[in-house]
């Protein structure tokens, strides 16, 4: 193996423990009520994203904010010497992805039957941290 591919391989982990991630499967709502509160906390910092989550009516956000204290732990776990705090952790990417659908049928006039789609989403928060030199 070449140095120079060593030490882009080196690069490349420590760039990996300055993020954490989490993911969200299978949730029970529709991926555009979803996008909708995760565009809210998109590119924020961790803190102002746990006020934006909390204080948000939206159903969404309750599963936002489990999700988004759970990649704050998976940081924590990785970077057991550091301190959230000092690291400036903030939302690098959010993204909703649609998921499985529960097809069901309602009944409509004059024996008919129209479908009704029961939408699910996957939800993926990556996290990042401004100060690189920890």
């Amino acid at each position: 193996m070449g140095v120079r591919k060593k030490i882009r391989a080196q690069q490349i982990k420590e760039e990996k423990k300055q993020l954490a991630f989490a993911k969200l499967t299978g949730c029970p709502t529709s991926p555009r009520k979803m996008r909708i509160v995760a565009d809210l906390v998109r590119g924020v910092e961790v803190e102002k994203a746990l006020q934006i989550l909390k204080f948000n009516a939206k159903e969404a956000s309750i599963n936002l904010e489990k999700l988004l204290l759970s990649a704050i732990a998976n940081w924590q776990a990785k970077n057991e010497d550091s301190n959230i705090e000092d690291a400036g952790l903030f939302v690098k990417e959010i993204f909703v992805d649609s998921a499985g659908m529960l097809k069901r049928l309602r009944p409509a006039p004059q024996g008919r039957a129209h479908r009704i789609r029961k939408r699910s989403n996957h939800v993926t928060l990556i996290l990042g941290s401004k100060n690189v030199s920890n």
